[in-house]
């Protein structure tokens, strides 16, 4: 990767990492991937190693690490939809009632 790419995130595998990368580009946000291609080695090697990297443009950066600490903490603690006032599981990115992103909550 170039100078002018960083990595932010190491998801636990291609699945996050692919949520993730979506979540980040629906913001307009330009992202990398690296280490796709090691799940397939998952048990045969140390977890941290079937990790995929998550890389965006430096002047990115901080809004993405501002999106990424969202998330995370939304993980933990699941949602609530201001559109129509339903409970998501932190695993949702859209309310599973009406269909709400959650970015777009206050």
């Amino acid at each position: 990767m170039s100078e002018n790419w960083c990595k932010i995130y190491d998801a636990a595998n291609a699945l996050e990492a692919h949520s993730l990368k979506g979540m980040l580009e629906a913001q307009h946000i330009a992202v990398h991937l690296s280490g796709e291609g090691l799940g397939a080695a998952a048990g045969e090697l140390p977890a941290n190693v079937v990790e995929v990297g998550l890389w965006v443009k430096v002047s990115q950066q901080a809004g993405a690490q501002r999106l990424l600490e969202k998330y995370e903490c939304a993980e933990q603690a699941g949602w609530v939809c201001s559109g129509c006032g339903e409970h998501n599981g932190s695993q949702f990115e859209l309310c599973w009632h009406c269909g709400q992103d959650r970015l777009a909550q206050p």
